[in-house]
């Protein structure tokens, strides 16, 4: 009797396809399972390896198989589509995943845990709140607009709307209670994103890692709690190098004929947590004159060599290799002294935008 080494799972909401093989890659059997059934299945089968697709609910399905005694692999959706035989269905995907799974040379995702996975809801709120709370100034902005009226840009002059709305007595009343509305509507958005950053630092608090991070400068409680979902264990990325590419921060290569050729950035993997490093990499630009260390050195050499958005690029990636190396080495920050007359070697590779 065949003995199974590797189970595929392709996931749905309410029903799982089995395809398992043998070491050999032989097929041992194929099933549909529905939620309950998945686990007490599972639970009856000898520890192998179950490989699943990096998607919603995966991470859930990880831990309660590795609780079960079974290694648990999640792998990205785009490593599998190479490898789907025939015409699509549920079943040819969970072959592919098997099929991905057995190259020797494939990247995995590492399962998050309960915290993580926390953080990460408390994340896409927040930023489903800021979309929509941005939504509600341009409405305010826009109709406001058309009856003459133009506000500054921003959102602070809608906490004064009142006042703009008094200077203006013959805007029609059905307009006034609409604006009222919206007004009304970005107050209540305006505090649930001060609760939910509320949250985010409550739980920062009780992360001795994501408290390293923010010693790195530029870093704040949001970008510190995106690097520690992103990260998990750092020791999954062989260097800081890898984890700055799984960004998408490194310059993206077309060579051929041997000739190298380096363009922009990659722009993979997520784009949030690349926007949110760009971001901090600018507000520490802002103030660069004032550091006295060899990052503000390395960054006043650059700039007289390469424009502002490129060196913006370089700095998000000097700040997700400096996060690394705190996480995967278990140290704290530490700023070295500037070398005066010396140019410090740069050790990332600086895109083209």
């Amino acid at each position: 009797m065949n003995v199974v080494t590797l189970i595929g799972i392709d996931l749905g909401k309410h029903s799982f396809h089995l395809h398992a093989q043998d070491a050999a890659g032989r097929m041992v059997f194929r099933k549909k399972l529905t939620r309950s059934q998945l686990l007490a299945q599972l639970a009856n089968v000898p520890a192998c390896t179950v490989v699943m697709e990096a998607c919603a609910g995966a991470h859930w399905v990880a831990r309660r198989l590795a609780a079960l005694g079974h290694t648990a692999r999640l792998i990205s959706p785009q490593f599998v589509k190479p490898f789907v035989q025939g015409n699509k269905n549920d079943f040819n995907d969970a072959q592919a995943i098997c099929e991905a799974a057995s190259r020797p040379s494939m990247r995995f995702v590492t399962p998050r845990n309960e915290a993580q996975q926390t953080l990460s809801a408390l994340h896409r709120v927040r930023e489903g709140l800021v979309r929509q709370r941005t939504a509600a100034t341009n409405q305010i902005h826009a109709f406001l607009l058309e009856f003459g009226i133009s506000l500054p840009k921003g959102p602070a002059i809608i906490k004064r709307l009142p006042a703009v709305l008094a200077l203006h007595p013959d805007l029609p009343v059905r307009l006034v209670a609409v604006l009222e509305r919206l007004r009304a509507h970005f107050t209540y958005l305006d505090e649930q994103i001060t609760e939910v950053e509320r949250e985010l630092a409550q739980q920062l608090k009780e992360d001795e890692s994501s408290q390293r991070l923010l010693e790195i400068p530029g870093i704040g409680p949001i970008t510190a709690s995106a690097l520690s979902i992103e990260l998990g264990d750092a020791r999954q990325f062989g260097s800081s190098r890898q984890f700055a590419a799984s960004l998408g921060l490194v310059p993206r290569q077309y060579s051929t004929g041997g000739k190298p050729t380096l363009l922009g950035i990659s722009k993979r993997g997520d784009k949030n947590l690349r926007r949110l490093l760009v971001q901090c990499a600018r507000v520490l630009m802002l103030r660069i004159d004032k550091r006295e260390d060899s990052l503000g050195l390395w960054v006043r050499d650059l700039l007289t060599r390469r424009h502002s958005n490129v060196v913006a690029c370089a700095l998000a990636n000097k700040l997700a290799r400096i996060a690394w190396a705190i996480l995967a080495k278990g140290t704290h920050y530490q700023s070295d002294p500037a070398v005066s007359g010396k140019r410090r070697p740069c050790p990332v590779l600086i895109p083209f935008l």
